[in-house]
């Protein structure tokens, strides 16, 4: 299948937090997108692999995904090498996505700048056709997406987009939700194992952070992400 939009990035949850409204738009608006998620969080203090991995696909209900799948790579000691950027390329030339949207540059868990590195080197790699991939026992063709994109984490950075997605925050808190041994639920027990991530006060970074971002643009609420690349319009137009 080919998507128009596929998020590569270290944890389930990563993307719900940055970026679940802007899915929920481009569902909206008929796009195809897609989640790989590199690690199964196996490291994560609350839940196991097994709740995690029910969460996610919880999560990918909420937000009417096309895809999601998981690298199974470690969570917490993974690698920008040749074996895990091979597992990259062949994730991205299975799907041929237009967009790519991973981690931040850098960000309080060490993960994300981490797997940021690994997928801005895996997307220029897949486009080079003497790299060769198989899946299910064909060589599989070269892909380089024609945009890369990262989400805003936890530590705040002045994003170079953003998109409104006042709409659809009500599905953005319940996608986050969903992971409900990693936040705040209201009746969920937080004592047991509490966590950065796990405090009420969590939740509030998180919709103070779309307040941030909607107010820059004079809408409710929305999320920002950032671009190595210098991003072109057709029409000064285009930005109003």
């Amino acid at each position: 299948m080919k998507l128009d939009l596929l998020f590569i990035v270290a944890h389930p949850d990563d993307v719900e937090l940055g970026a679940a409204g802007t899915i929920l738009k481009h569902k909206k608006e008929g796009k195809k997108v897609g989640i790989i998620d590199l690690t199964r969080g196996e490291l994560g203090t609350r839940g196991t692999v097994e709740t995690r991995k029910q969460e996610a696909s919880d999560a990918a209900q909420i937000l009417d995904l096309d895809v999601r799948e998981n690298l199974g790579i470690k969570d917490g000691f993974f690698k920008n090498d040749e074996e895990h950027q091979l597992k990259v390329i062949a994730a991205i030339r299975k799907y041929q996505p237009e967009i790519v949207i991973t981690n931040a540059y850098e960000d309080r868990h060490p993960d994300h700048g981490r797997a940021c590195g690994l997928v801005n080197d895996a997307c220029f790699l897949s486009g080079l056709t003497k790299i060769e991939t198989i899946e299910n026992n064909n060589t599989q063709k070269a892909w380089r997406p024609r945009l890369l994109l990262h989400l805003i984490q936890d530590t705040y950075i002045k994003p170079d987009i953003v998109i409104d997605i006042s709409e659809f925050m009500d599905q953005k808190l319940a996608a986050i939700r969903a992971y409900k041994t990693q936040f705040f639920v209201e009746g969920v027990n937080i004592d047991d194992a509490p966590t950065y991530i796990s405090n009420p006060a969590f939740m509030d970074l998180i919709i103070g952070r779309t307040r941030e971002y909607g107010r820059s643009i004079q809408v409710d609420h929305a999320e920002g992400f950032l671009s190595k690349k210098i991003l072109g319009v057709n029409s000064l137009f285009d930005l109003l």
